[in-house]
């Protein structure tokens, strides 16, 4: 995959971005690069919709399997995340958390969860939010064994991989919230 990665376009094979995990300590999460160098400056900035034109086609085809992901192995063996909770978010997202949004930093994040299995982008933030603190709440090995298993179910499914849903509630980078096309920070 680095090697589809690097000859398809110039930049580097991964991409690094700083995401906020347990207690809301900040990391760097690790991906395959799907997009064009300095996307999120580019176009709709964070938000992603299927087609965009800064997404590499090989990029397209990471995302569609959800290979981009595997690089975050590494933060899961750093300790940063696990293998299933919520889903690492952004730090300005996090500023803007009220008290049952934070909740989400109570457990490590992953590389999957519950609000990925059940809908991933289709979601809205707040139905995300509710299945993030539903996990928290229902914590089991039990549980994770089943994600882990409904993972593989929705990647091969691949629906949710790009927000299709113009009802999702979004949080923006300048402090306001509206309604509009969700943001790429997870997915």
């Amino acid at each position: 995959m680095a090697i589809a990665v690097k000859l398809e376009s110039k930049g580097a094979v991964f991409y690094l971005q700083e995401r906020i995990g347990r207690g809301g300590k900040p990391f760097t999460i690790y991906k395959f690069r799907t997009m064009v160098v300095d996307a999120e400056k580019k176009g709709l900035g964070y938000e992603l919709v299927k087609g965009d034109s800064r997404i590499t086609k090989v990029g397209e085809f990471l995302r569609r399997w959800s290979i981009d992901e595997f690089p975050q192995l590494i933060n899961v063996l750093k300790g940063d995340m696990s293998l299933v909770g919520p889903r690492p978010t952004l730090g300005y997202q996090v500023e803007q958390y009220d008290d049952f949004q934070r909740r989400r930093l109570e457990v490590k994040p992953g590389m999957t969860g519950l609000a990925t299995v059940m809908g991933r982008n289709l979601l809205t933030w707040n139905e995300r939010i509710e299945y993030d603190v539903q996990y928290i709440d229902n914590y089991s090995i039990i549980l994770d064994f089943k994600i882990m298993l409904w993972t593989f179910s929705a990647i091969f499914r691949g629906t949710g991989v790009y927000a299709n849903n113009t009802d999702v509630f979004k949080i923006k980078p300048s402090g306001k919230t509206e309604k509009g096309k969700q943001e790429t920070g997870d997915g």
